[in-house]
């Protein structure tokens, strides 16, 4: 087998037992990393210390995902001006954060005879948010709700509208 050190130096091809009796003699572990290979390719290492880097590399790499969630914003057919830009503004804020959204209009007993007003409000909202959002769905009825899937628009990553820092320095005047 190839053996190499714990500084990566290649100690050369070895029988097994000599390759362990190294390993003891410095107090580590001999480890395979490639059993496929022709000779098989181990190394002299802390076994403990390389599974406890090996943990704390998933940790580290789970820390930085981050879960898409689905949020919903519900919606009625008479929905008023002030409401809809409401939930319009925390639609973007969601998008811009990189959630899904799932934009709902619930219908009530005589409600549910007029569908079009629904479509009408979807349609409206898709328009709207057309620069920023991607409907992956197209406005369906299910019961008696009506809905459609929003995502973010692909390569935008910021929030919508970014906010400023600073308030704008006056213009200077000039007396004359």
């Amino acid at each position: 087998m190839r053996v190499i050190d714990e500084t990566g130096q290649q100690l050369g091809i070895m029988p097994p037992p000599q390759a362990i009796a190294i390993a003891k003699q410095k107090g580590l572990d001999l480890v395979e990393i490639s059993p496929t290979a022709v000779p098989p390719v181990c190394r002299i290492m802390d076994f403990g210390k390389y599974q406890y880097q090996e943990q704390k590399r998933t940790r580290e790499a789970k820390k930085h995902q981050r879960v898409i969630e689905v949020k919903e914003i519900k919606f009625r057919p008479k929905v008023d001006e002030h409401d809809y830009q409401f939930k319009k503004k925390h639609i973007e804020r969601f998008l811009g954060e990189g959630d899904k959204v799932k934009a709902t209009i619930f219908f009530r007993g005589r409600e549910m005879a007029h569908p079009d007003i629904g479509q009408r409000i979807l349609e409206r909202l898709m328009n709207d948010l057309a620069e920023v959002a991607t409907p992956e769905t197209h406005p369906r009825m299910e019961g008696n709700q009506m809905h459609v899937i929003l995502s973010q628009r692909t390569g935008r990553k910021t929030a919508a509208k970014p906010r400023m820092q600073d308030a704008p320095e006056p213009a200077a005047t000039t007396e004359e």
